[in-house]
C-alpha cells in the first residue's frame, strides 16, 4: 500500500473527532485492511441481491490464523490480506492497538465492541508462544473444547459465546457438521455496533416511496427524509454523504451513483485511492437526505473465495501452521465462516458480525440544497473515523425491513 494514501484513509473527514494519532504500524494495518476489504468486495459483488459483511471481522480472524502460519503459507496469507511488511511482533501488536481503540469508543448513544476467542481441542499441544501472542495482542480468550467426542456440544458453546457478544444478532455461526474428530482449533472474532444518528430522522417524515432496483424493477420502501448539515461531496458520476453517529467517531459513508443503474460501474471502479479521495473531499453542507429504512443479513462461506484470491496453500495438505503446534503439514484451514446483520432506521444503526476460522488436521460552495436521494442501488460503509477502519461494508439493491 502506497504511503501517501495513509493520511487520506485515516480520516480527513470534516466531522472527525480529535483522537490520539495511531502509531505507524497501526496506520499500515488500517490501509491493509481497507485494501483487503475492497478486494473481497470485488469478488463478492458478482452475486445477485443485497450484500453485507464485516471486512474488519474477517481480517482479524485471518490475521490471528496467520500468526501461526510459516513459510509460503504465511506468505500467501499476508499477500491476500495485504499485510504490511513489518516484523510479526509489530504487526500483531498493531492489530491489538486497533482493537483497543475500537473498544475504547465512549458508551452512551454508541456501543462498539470487538471480542476474540480461541477454542482449541482439549489436550492438543498448541505452542504456548502462539496462545500467549493471541491473548496479548488480540485479547483472545482461550477455552478448550472436545471436538473429537462432542462436536455438537462444542458448536453450542461457541455459538452461545457469539450470541452473547453480538447481543443475539448472530446465531448458529458454527454448525455441528463443520466440526468433527479432526477439528483441532476454532478462531472466532465477533463485532457489535449500536449507534444513534447525531442527527436522527423524524419518524413523521418517513413515507412509502419507490426504490428503483435492478432491471428497472420498482420496489416499495419506507423512505426516511431530513434536511440538515452533513459532510458531502459530489462528482459527475457520484454523490457521497457521511452520516455521523453520536460522538462523531463512527459514521456511515454512502456512495450513491447518479445513474439509477450505475451500481456496476461504481463497484467496478472502486479502489482504496478513489475511496480515500472521495472521503478527503467531504465538506459540511446543508443537504436533503432521503434514505430507505432497511435490514439485511449475510452468510458467507469464504474458503473457495480465499483460495481464488491466492491463499490456497492454507487449505491444503501442505499447509504450514507450525507456529501453532511446532509441526509442519499437521494443521490446515477447513472452513472460514462469516455471518453479518445490519438494521438502519430513523434512530440509528445496529450491526453485528462474526467470523470463524476452523482448523483441522491436515492429514486429512453556497448553492441550491443538493438532494441525496438514495432511491436506487448504493454502497455503504460503517467506519471508525479516528482509525479509518472499515468495520462493515454492504450494498443495497432491494431495501427490506
Amino acid at each position: 500500500m502506497k504511503t501517501p494514501l495513509l493520511p487520506l484513509l485515516l480520516g480527513l473527514s470534516p466531522l472527525l473527532a480529535p483522537a490520539q494519532p495511531l502509531p505507524p504500524e497501526a496506520n499500515a494495518v488500517v490501509a491493509a485492511n481497507t485494501a483487503f476489504a475492497l478486494n473481497l468486495y470485488s469478488d463478492l459483488r458478482s452475486a445477485d441481491g443485497n450484500l453485507f459483511f464485516s471486512p474488519y471481522s474477517i481480517s482479524t480472524a485471518l490475521a490471528m490464523t496467520c500468526a501461526g502460519a510459516r513459510g509460503e503459507t504465511a506468505g500467501q496469507m499476508a499477500r491476500v490480506l495485504q499485510l504490511p511488511q513489518i516484523p510479526a511482533a509489530g504487526l500483531h501488536a498493531a492489530f491489538g492497538t486497533l482493537r483497543d481503540r475500537i473498544n475504547s469508543v465512549p458508551g452512551g448513544s454508541v456501543r462498539l465492541t470487538v471480542a476474540n476467542a480461541l477454542w482449541p481441542q482439549k489436550g492438543y499441544p498448541f505452542l504456548k508462544d502462539y496462545l500467549s501472542l493471541l491473548k496479548k495482542d488480540y485479547g483472545a480468550a482461550v477455552v478448550p473444547l472436545d471436538f473429537r467426542t462432542a462436536p455438537a456440544a462444542a458448536a453450542r458453546t461457541i455459538n452461545q459465546w457469539v450470541v452473547e457478544q453480538t447481543q443475539g444478532r448472530i446465531a448458529n455461526l458454527v454448525s455441528p457438521d463443520s466440526l468433527d474428530a479432526q477439528t483441532r482449533l476454532l478462531l472466532v472474532n465477533a463485532i457489535y455496533f449500536l449507534g444513534d444518528w447525531a442527527s436522527p430522522f423524524k419518524a413523521m417524515s418517513t413515507s412509502s416511496d419507490t426504490f428503483h432496483g435492478p432491471d428497472n424493477r420498482e420496489i416499495n420502501c419506507r423512505m426516511m427524509n431530513q434536511t440538515a448539515t452533513f459532510a458531502y461531496a459530489e462528482t459527475p458520476e457520484l454523490q457521497v454523504a457521511e452520516l455521523p453517529y453520536k460522538g462523531n467517531d463512527v459514521s456511515m459513508v454512502i456512495l450513491l451513483p447518479r445513474a439509477t443503474d450505475g451500481i456496476g460501474a461504481l463497484e467496478g471502479g472502486l479502489s482504496p485511492e478513489k475511496l480515500a479521495r472521495w472521503i478527503s473531499s467531504l465538506r459540511e453542507q446543508r443537504i436533503d437526505v432521503e434514505l430507505p429504512r432497511f435490514t439485511q443479513t449475510g452468510t458467507l462461506s469464504l474458503a473457495d473465495l480465499l483460495k481464488r484470491m491466492g491463499m490456497d496453500l492454507a487449505f491444503g495438505p501442505q499447509a504450514d501452521f507450525s507456529g501453532m503446534d511446532g509441526h509442519t503439514a499437521s494443521l490446515r484451514i477447513s472452513a472460514v465462516l462469516h455471518k453479518a446483520y445490519v438494521r438502519v432506521d430513523e434512530k440509528g444503526t445496529e450491526a453485528a458480525a462474526a467470523t470463524a476460522v476452523v482448523m483441522t488436521l491436515a492429514a486429512i460552495m453556497e448553492s441550491p440544497c443538493p438532494v441525496f436521494r438514495a432511491d436506487h442501488p448504493f454502497l455503504f460503509l460503517i467506519r471508525q473515523k479516528s482509525t479509518g477502519s472499515i468495520l462493515f461494508m454492504g450494498r443495497v439493491v432491494e431495501p427490506k425491513v
